[in-house]
């Protein structure tokens, strides 16, 4: 279970081996968080962080959506949830915290909607492993921009249900 980011939590020790994404956490994060441009989740033991995702509100084009989700939609700009970053420290491969960590940011998006209306979940796949790892949880690319994905809300409630 996450926790949002407290002054508790050791960012210094944090690495996942990608610098852009150690170098947010340990430097931009709480400056996000204070200025609320991104909620800051973590996984930690005793101050440990063992990973950390973000979620923050984005509006998303018609256009842009996969076809099918397209076809039903109103053609002003749609909200949506924003999974910025993702990332689990080095100390923890192979335990399946990704997946954890990213089952957490769902479940908090779902639970969420009841209160701020999104259709889904987007995320930029930084690369082809990236976007392996979102596709298998059923996010679909973009239209107009491929390395973009979503998740529908329907998708994440199912999966919230079956967890």
């Amino acid at each position: 279970m996450s926790e949002p980011l407290g002054d508790h939590h050791d960012r210094a020790a944090f690495t996942c081996g990608v610098e852009s994404l150690d170098r947010y956490f340990k430097q931009q994060a709480t400056q996000d968080v204070r200025r609320h441009i991104a909620a800051v989740h973590v996984f930690s033991e005793a101050g440990t962080v063992a990973g950390y995702y973000t979620l923050s509100a984005l509006s998303v084009y018609v256009r842009d959506l996969p076809e099918a989700l397209a076809k039903r939609m109103p053609r002003h700009p749609l909200p949506a949830t924003l999974l910025g970053r993702l990332a689990r420290d080095l100390r923890y491969r192979d335990q399946g915290l990704g997946e954890m960590l990213l089952y957490d940011a769902i479940e908090l998006t779902v639970y969420a909607s009841a209160q701020i209306a999104t259709i889904g979940m987007v995320v930029d796949a930084e690369n082809g492993h990236a976007f392996r790892f979102y596709e298998r949880f059923g996010f679909e690319p973009f239209t107009t921009t491929p390395r973009r994905l979503i998740l529908r809300l329907e998708t994440m409630r199912r999966l919230v249900e079956d967890r």
